[in-house]
């Protein structure tokens, strides 16, 4: 049950939350017309895609739940493994697990929504909302640098042995946390290398808003998407609730440990040793947070529909901002003619005419991804309560029973 079997954080982000999720070759016309009101054989119970997720499952290779669903029809809905397997409860697609950077469109949604009520500008300097950062960085990064991930920040690292006690208390942490940062490369050259672009949008919703963004994006966010098991949940909550998934993070001698219930115990991941996310008691914008596969289906219809933002505003969060080719880390390029692009706080991607978009994140003991294939209309999910799944070969097999292109 070593690592070297699942996919790290950074290709999922990489690849499923970057580079974007392609969807097949061939003429689009005829790809379109092709499932037009047609549900591929594969993507049905007992078809290719349930027999690879279930063959995972049987060697405890993934624990978790995955949701196909077509025009709002559920089409497939599986789930494996325990949620919390000291209550004995078994996981289901109402149960909610920590999503990591699959978190991160949530907020963009939120300030989407003020744009179009006319409460914020898009050009904003942050300066104009929010008080504290070094003059150069409240003039010069504008609000669409930190939704589209160009505003040139940095900040220091977290304390990731540090447990937090209160709401309060992580707040206040991430107000000031937020304010240590510089300016790396001047705003809208480069792409950034930190989450705190995230947290400062949120606190930029809380100013508009006299709201915390934790009860913004549960009315505002969750709250019109249908998403009835998503949260910002505290640390008791995750102890206490039955819905929401126990994230069972994988140690050097091929156990895992639930993270919430030990503390004491860390990720072994390279890129971030020592995490634990129930030491935050609760998360912010910028990662984690919680929602179950059908919460991040209807995430994805509410777009697809224009219900949690206005058919324009869909099109800007999801349209494509900047190319994103160069694979990091190692990860293997997109195939020829695959076009992978950023969007706002998301990946989007086009092929032979065809649009998609979503995100993947993983945190320790815990990954989730959601897919929305635009043209075809389907609004998938996975999600899992193990770090080490293979999450970029389960989005290809996802695809692949889709679109029927690897």
């Amino acid at each position: 049950m070593g690592s070297a079997r699942g996919v790290g954080r950074r290709q999922v982000l990489g690849w499923s939350a970057l580079a974007g999720v392609a969807v097949g070759t061939g003429q689009a016309g005829a790809e379109k017309d092709a499932h037009k009101d047609r549900i591929p054989p594969d993507t049905k119970p007992g078809g290719a895609y349930d027999r690879y997720m279930t063959k995972l499952a049987a060697e405890d290779r993934f624990s978790g739940s995955v949701v196909l669903s077509y025009r709002g029809r559920t089409v497939l809905s599986r789930s494996y493994g325990m949620a919390d397997r000291e209550k004995g409860i078994r996981n289901h697609e109402g149960i909610a697990v920590n999503l990591g950077s699959a978190v991160k469109p949530f907020v963009v949604v939120a300030v989407l929504q003020l744009a179009q009520q006319h409460r914020l500008r898009l050009e904003d300097p942050i300066g104009k909302h929010l008080t504290g950062f070094p003059q150069e960085v409240a003039d010069r990064v504008r609000i669409f640098h930190l939704l589209q991930g160009t505003s040139g920040l940095t900040h220091p690292a977290h304390d990731l042995q540090r447990v937090f006690h209160s709401k309060e208390e992580v707040h206040a942490y991430y107000e000031q946390w937020t304010r240590q940062t510089t300016l790396q490369f001047p705003p809208g050259s480069d792409n950034d290398r930190t989450g705190g672009i995230f947290a400062i949008a949120a606190q930029i919703v809380e100013k508009v808003t006299g709201q915390t963004y934790w009860d913004y994006a549960h009315e505002h966010v969750f709250g019109r998407a249908g998403m009835t098991g998503a949260g910002f949940f505290t640390r008791p909550q995750w102890l206490t609730d039955p819905h929401i998934g126990h994230s069972y993070m994988l140690q050097h001698d091929g156990s895992r440990v639930d993270a919430v219930r030990n503390l004491d115990k860390s990720w072994i991941a390279p890129f971030e040793p020592g995490k634990n996310p129930g030491r935050n008691f609760i998360d912010h914008a910028s990662d984690g947070g919680f929602a179950s596969a059908r919460d991040l289906v209807r995430f994805g219809e509410a777009l697809l529909n224009a219900t949690v933002l206005e058919r324009p505003f869909v099109d800007l969060l999801t349209g494509p901002k900047q190319p994103n080719f160069q694979p990091k880390d190692g990860q293997q390029p997109p195939p020829p003619g695959h076009l992978g692009f950023a969007a706002y706080g998301m990946a989007t991607h086009l092929s032979d005419g065809m649009w998609t978009y979503g995100r993947a994140g993983a945190n320790p003991g815990s990954g989730a991804a959601w897919t929305v294939y635009r043209d075809l209309g389907w609004a998938t999910a996975v999600t899992s309560n193990y770090d080490d799944v293979p999450l970029q070969d389960i989005l290809g097999q996802e695809q692949l029973a889709i679109t029927g292109r690897a």
